[in-house]
């Protein structure tokens, strides 16, 4: 099983990264946090590199019945999603944390089922982005 999943998207980041805040939303996920790596090596750094940004995604509802199974859970939350710029013009690479990486790491069953369905429902939203993505073209 792999710990990251990624796909590429044929959108500049800023778009793939509003695009995909918007295919979230609709599957119950919500954006708690950011960082903008670009900005922060730069003024912490004072280094250049290409647009970075992570956002930690939440489904409030599959993180409650998760901790509710096993506090520990909460230290792997929210699910992280890297995006940056590809090596073409316009390409953006997302990758998702595998939340099912994370019901493996726990000796309990009942997160499996979770893990999927975020699991699920994260690739699905890429999907729709690169998919729409692809027929905007």
């Amino acid at each position: 099983m792999e710990p990251v999943i990624c796909r590429e998207v044929p959108l500049e980041l800023s778009a793939a990264e509003a695009a995909l805040r918007e295919a979230l939303a609709s599957r119950g996920f919500g954006v708690l946090t950011e960082v903008d790596v670009t900005a922060t090596l730069r003024q912490k750094l004072g280094i250049e590199t290409r647009p970075y940004r992570i956002l930690g995604a939440c489904n409030p509802a599959l993180a409650h019945e998760s901790l509710g199974l096993e506090p520990r859970v909460g230290a792997f939350l929210p699910c992280g999603i890297s995006l940056y710029e590809g090596n073409s013009k316009g390409e953006t690479i997302i990758c998702l944390q595998n939340p099912e990486m994370i019901s493996q790491s726990f000796t309990n069953p009942a997160l499996e089922p979770i893990a999927r369905q975020a699991r699920e429902r994260l690739e699905d939203a890429v999907r729709q982005v690169a998919e729409n993505a692809v027929a905007a073209t």
